[in-house]
């Protein structure tokens, strides 16, 4: 069987299933470390719960999605996970949702993996969002996660220092309110989960900036002044109604 005959008779197998994202649709993505508590507590032996060379590694991640080729708006990391806010008018790939997701988990691994020195994995999904306020919501969603997910990590490793083991720990959290488990905190360990960083309790954000440039003319020598673009990083991110706005506020740039 020649070429061309094996290309059109096998080629559709790949593409027959094909789904692409429709006009119009908000395109949020959002990437998950694979086995990241192995890499972080096993491979690496990080500081728990919380890491600023991870932070950072993951930051630089975020930033290297925002430059390899897709229109990123907005991204946003807490955790092991990553969600990029993708220009409305993305046409990278003619939006097919095959080609996005492999694309960015791969960027995201090999970035990841070279920043650590050892393998570390993402996956994608999209989320096709049909309206402005379900991506507001996505991102509050994320940013809720986050608080909760930091105020738990910091009981447990608390209980964990404290001598118990990673069962017990679980099981002594299981149950507990909000409330009850700031009190374990500073019972436990004097501390005041209202003090922490906010980038523990909220995530980081990564947005473009602009900024003022000088250049010279060769000829003339004449000066003239323009604006550049640069990804800022936000630890210090809003809350509930204010994330609403700096969220909006992303989506007219």
């Amino acid at each position: 069987m020649k070429f061309t005959e094996l290309d059109q008779t096998l080629r559709i197998y790949e593409t027959a299933y094909d789904l692409c994202v429709l006009p119009g649709l908000q395109m949020v993505a959002r990437l998950d470390g694979r086995n990241f508590t192995r890499l972080t507590k096993e491979t690496l032996d990080l500081d728990a719960p919380f890491d600023a060379t991870f932070r950072d590694a993951m930051v630089a991640t975020v930033q290297h999605l925002m430059t390899c080729g897709f229109r990123v708006l907005y991204g946003y990391t807490q955790s092991d996970e990553i969600s990029l806010l993708l220009h409305p008018d993305e046409q990278t790939f003619a939006r097919k949702l095959r080609k996005l997701n492999s694309v960015l988990a791969a960027e995201a691994s090999a970035k990841m993996s070279l920043i650590l020195g050892c393998i570390a994995v993402f996956d994608c999904r999209i989320s096709q969002l049909p309206t402005v306020d379900l991506v507001v919501d996505y991102f509050r969603w994320r940013q809720e996660d986050a608080h909760r997910n930091a105020l738990n990590a910091h009981c447990y490793w608390m209980l964990r220092k404290g001598g118990d083991s990673a069962g017990t720990a679980t099981q002594k959290l299981e149950g507990l309110s909000v409330g009850d488990k700031n009190e374990l905190l500073f019972q436990l360990g004097q501390m005041n989960f209202n003090d922490l960083p906010p980038w523990q309790k909220r995530g980081v954000g990564c947005l473009w900036q602009s900024y003022p440039t000088a250049g010279v003319n060769p000829v003339s020598g004449e000066v003239s002044q323009g604006t550049r673009t640069k990804i800022g990083v936000e630890l210090n991110l809003p809350m509930k109604e204010h994330y609403r706005e700096f969220i909006l506020k992303r989506m007219t740039l």
